[in-house]
């Protein structure tokens, strides 16, 4: 992984994270329904190159990033959420500033885990050739809410797709 050039799904996902109502619709698919946002925009990112994902294909994209998420990127965040409301005697400038740095990297253990995604996943081997980027985006959603045994919030879902086909249109 080249950290000096990101790459193209890397520059998709701050697209698309740009977008009215996609930072609120990702924070609900990942509270309400378990997503790993950066599955979810990887499924899009495909989708907008008209790769279409079957649900093996979601279980094994879910599968080899999960050992970082869940040791990296969850305890991040659990640190980061938590900082914002710190212990008594805790509060403060010092305390603010830790969050930012906690805020940074996670952010940075996001955008590695999206450099090994792309890197890993990212040939045109992965699914199959969709002539319609919507349809596969829309399914590529819908393997991964399969492969996590969930229903996701509808309008999140709407919102996301929206975005895509604006970022990418």
């Amino acid at each position: 992984m080249n950290q000096s050039t990101p790459s193209p799904f890397w520059d998709f996902s701050l697209r698309t994270y740009s977008r009215p109502g996609v930072p609120n619709s990702c924070l609900t698919l990942q509270d309400g329904s378990g997503v790993d946002v950066n599955v979810l925009l990887f499924g899009l990112f495909l989708g907008q190159s008209n790769r279409k994902l079957s649900a093996a294909d979601v279980r094994t994209i879910a599968q080899a990033i999960e050992p970082w998420r869940a040791e990296i990127v969850v305890n991040l965040r659990a640190a980061r959420r938590a900082l914002k409301d710190p212990p008594p005697h805790f509060e403060g400038p010092l305390a603010e500033s830790l969050r930012k740095q906690v805020k940074a990297a996670e952010l940075e253990a996001e955008r590695i885990q999206q450099e090994m995604l792309f890197v890993t996943f990212g040939s045109a081997a992965m699914g199959v050739l969709e002539n319609d980027a919507g349809i596969a985006s829309a399914s590529n959603i819908k393997a991964y809410e399969g492969y996590l045994c969930s229903s996701f919030e509808a309008q999140a879902v709407a919102t996301l797709l929206q975005a895509v086909g604006q970022t990418n249109g």
